[in-house]
């Protein structure tokens, strides 16, 4: 459940690097972009915390997952290019609670494929659902209050790509909880999920832009390749913490605590960038409202954590996962239950050191590149809401850590 809170304010914030950017760059090359900070983070991150060894033997264990890591990622570009565009056209602000939907489509995959809500009591289905339908209704009020804030003509094109968005996010979480109760770690999994990610990112941009254009474009932005390059680093983090709780709380209730990102993201677009300024008192008060409800929902589905009996559904899943794929069943059962399944080693090798400092090193190049953002941002504001990021960061890292070593 920690996990889930700490992923709605990191995928919150990694939204917000793409308000600094001039519009007249495509949203393609703008996810493009974001996509190789994405991978960078998904490979250095890993490296730093447990080393790639590691990801070495999960993939000795279960092999046919890196099949469908590839696939998930592929549908998470398709997903973020459509973010870029309901952004841009309906704001941070309403286009967050949009492809928050993917909720609803969490929870109703979550039962049919992986046994979750089976025999769990009636208040944990009333606190699940109640809490789900509780966020729809808020993003229904967002969506009307979009309607004053996009621009003439751009309102129904950009619900249209945030409600795309939600739909590939909800799908995207079945290769999810099939990693996770076949026992692999989300750290293994995450650097395979970005091989699919980029290259359907540049299979895209190429298709749509063309080569010569998009390398023109690309290197006319250097003076905000770190703001995006940030951008998609920030989501790993987030994303990091979200596969953490799908893993041990199940994709019905993992998705939408992670979804509380949606109050992270009006935090950001009213205070930091001063959307909705000058709407009027029922814009204010559809947007106030619609949030409250979204809040109110995430704290009904926290409250329903799931018993023993429920376990005993997720077991049954797990082991017909193991069984149709052949995987040891020691393996499923370590890696459910958050412990070690063979001796680890702590050694960085050769490989995570230049992972680590080659990311560490293009991203401080990009840095010194960079330029002020040239739109008006809250500063104070803006500090306030990354110091509170940071401080959930580390009091979860730490927690998770002590609980189960980030397996």
């Amino acid at each position: 459940m920690f996990c889930g809170f700490a992923a709605g304010a990191w995928l919150g914030g990694a939204e917000a690097p793409i308000k600094l950017v001039n519009p007249a760059i495509s949203p393609i090359t703008v996810s493009l972009v974001m996509v190789c900070g994405v991978f960078l983070a998904r490979w250095s991150v890993p490296a730093l915390i447990r080393g790639t060894s590691h990801i070495c033997a999960d993939v000795g264990q279960a092999p046919h997952l890196v099949v469908w890591a590839i696939l998930a990622g592929c549908m998470w570009a398709v997903a973020n290019t459509l973010t870029i565009y309901a952004i841009r056209n309906v704001g941070l602000s309403i286009a967050f609670p949009l492809w928050n939907t993917n909720s609803l489509l969490g929870i109703f995959w979550g039962f049919l494929l992986f046994k979750e809500l089976h025999a769990a009591g009636w208040k944990r289905w009333l606190g699940v659902i109640g809490g789900a339908l509780c966020m729809f209704a808020g993003a229904t009020m967002l969506a009307i209050a979009s309607s004053h804030q996009a621009a003439p003509g751009k309102a129904t094109l950009g619900i249209a790509a945030a409600l795309g968005a939600g739909i590939l996010w909800g799908t995207m979480y079945i290769p999810y909880r099939k990693a996770y109760l076949t026992g692999m770690n989300p750290l293994s999994f995450i650097t395979f999920f970005t091989v699919g990610e980029l290259a359907t990112m540049l299979i895209l941009a190429i298709g749509y832009r063309g080569l010569s254009p998009l390398w023109t474009e690309l290197n006319g932005a250097r003076p905000v390749l770190f703001w995006l390059m940030l951008g998609g680093f920030v989501w790993v983090i987030g994303d990091l913490f979200q596969q953490y709780a799908t893993k041990y709380v199940g994709i019905s209730r993992g998705i939408p605590l992670s979804n509380t990102n949606q109050l992270w993201g009006l935090l950001w677009g009213v205070l930091v960038f001063h959307e909705l300024r000058g709407g009027g008192h029922t814009t204010y008060t559809q947007v106030a409202g619609g949030s409250i409800l979204m809040a109110l929902g995430a704290v009904a589905i926290a409250l329903s954590s799931a018993d023993s009996r429920e376990h005993s559904s997720w077991r049954d899943a797990a082991q017909r996962e193991g069984e149709r794929y052949g995987v040891e069943r020691d393996y499923v059962h370590a890696g459910m239950e958050g412990r070690a399944y063979e001796a680890e080693s702590s050694r960085r090798t050769a490989l995570d050191w230049v992972l680590i400092l080659g990311a560490t090193a293009l991203f401080m190049g990009l840095a010194v590149m960079a330029r002020p953002p040239q739109v008006e941002v809250g500063l104070g504001w803006a500090a306030a809401l990354s110091v509170a990021m940071f401080t959930l960061m580390a009091a979860c890292g730490i927690a998770l850590w002590r609980t189960t070593g980030f397996r």
